[in-house]
């Protein structure tokens, strides 16, 4: 499976169609949260994705001018929509995790809307014989799409997406056949960081570019002057796009370079051995209780927007897919006790780290401790022959000064 993303150019009547076709499904979804909200509250009953998708044709019949122009795909997936955030409310429930309780969506906070198959209520390049591709959508017609690469697979879903004063679709499709790549012979093993985005086993660093801290200042700016706005005020809905548009900038910048890095690793090995870090748990907030305060809180917070800003995550899951795509493997290994375990004997001491110098108190081996993580990884990471991580221990990797 495959998603396409390509920005659409609306006219201002379709433009003002795609905005009122956001707002109805949004009220859409915050009566039936409200409704089940009353159920429970007053009889202790909980309602079902089933009976209120019942409840659709009468709501449509009664409002025709409203929720009656829209598709009744997109509002039953919706009505998912709201079903999928209870079901994870009552999994974080049971798993005893911070709850969660699905909100009501303001208007800011509600976006996407969603045909869950194609030709019930829209369809993809609906008029093929036109110099561009185009989107039919009920209630709002074919609206022009700026497709910039070609669509492989079925469709199955379209999504309309709004991102600011921009509009996309998003196309998720099935079938999308893989392009293997030819073997190279190569694993690697990648340690991630904050001085450098990556090292790899063969000694080689990717640049942190560091987007956010780059537009740090110009966000600074833009948010002070957010803060001085009246609320309601057209100056500040302007402030509000501007302060939008430098994050959007800075997740497509974040965005872009991990496309990039990912690729050139899948091109360049067949196995691929980074660490399964705990993103969530290492940017977790040093600030503590009352009671008991955490102690180096600005420097954990500094810590936890570098590791923000490098996206890591992001770059996961896009290097994951690109593997993938490209019959290449990703093996995620345990990360602890890797910084400080030698890649040449084995050998796991504390004392053989100092700050970013490894230096093995048995054997001896010196080299940087991104570059011995980055092969201790890929010892870990190893589906060999052999099977075993030993194979690729000592002789094979002479001690470097």
């Amino acid at each position: 499976m495959r998603s396409y993303k390509f920005q659409i150019r609306p006219t201002t009547r379709q433009a003002q169609s795609l905005a009122a076709c956001i707002e109805d499904h949004r009220q859409l979804y915050n009566a039936a949260l409200e409704e089940r909200r009353e159920a429970y509250r007053m009889r202790r009953v909980s309602i079902s994705y089933g009976s209120q998708s019942a409840q659709l044709k009468e709501i449509r019949n009664t409002d025709s001018a409203g929720q009656g122009r829209w598709s009744f795909g997109s509002q039953q997936a919706t009505l998912r929509r709201l079903d999928r955030s209870f079901a994870a409310f009552f999994r974080r429930v049971k798993a005893r995790q911070t709850p969660g309780y699905p909100r009501f969506k303001g208007r800011g906070w509600f976006d996407t809307v969603q045909w869950p198959r194609d030709r019930d209520g829209c369809r993809w390049d609906s008029q093929p014989h036109q110099p561009a591709a185009r989107v039919y959508l009920q209630g709002v017609g074919h609206v022009k799409v700026n497709q910039h690469r070609p669509v492989q697979g079925v469709v199955k879903t379209i999504s309309v997406k709004r991102e600011g004063r921009r509009w996309y679709v998003i196309l998720s499709c099935d079938g999308v056949p893989a392009v293997p790549l030819p073997p190279t012979g190569r694993e690697i093993g990648i340690d991630m960081g904050v001085t450098h985005f990556l090292t790899t086993s063969a000694g080689e660093h990717v640049a942190n570019s560091r987007y956010l801290a780059g537009s740090a200042a110009k966000l600074a700016r833009a948010q002070r002057a957010l803060a001085r706005c009246q609320r309601g005020s057209r100056r500040r809905r302007a402030v509000v796009r501007r302060v939008a548009a430098i994050h959007r900038k800075v997740r497509n910048q974040r965005t872009d370079h991990a496309h990039k890095v990912a690729l050139d690793l899948v091109r360049t090995a067949d196995v691929i051995a980074r660490e399964d870090l705990a993103i969530g748990n290492m940017t977790r907030s040093a600030a503590g209780t009352i009671e008991k305060p955490g102690r180096n809180v600005a420097a954990k917070s500094g810590l936890n927007r570098s590791i923000l800003d490098a996206g890591w995550g992001v770059f996961f899951e896009i290097l994951t897919h690109k593997a993938e795509s490209a019959g290449r493997t990703v093996i995620a290994v345990d990360p602890r006790n890797t910084s400080r375990t030698c890649s040449q004997c084995g050998h796991c001491e504390a004392g053989n780290r100092d700050k970013e110098v490894f230096h093995c108190l048995s054997c001896g081996y010196l080299a940087r401790a991104d570059t011995n993580a980055g092969r201790e990884h890929r010892c870990e990471g190893w589906i060999g022959p052999s099977g075993c991580a030993s194979s690729l221990r000592s002789p094979r990797l002479q001690p470097q000064e």
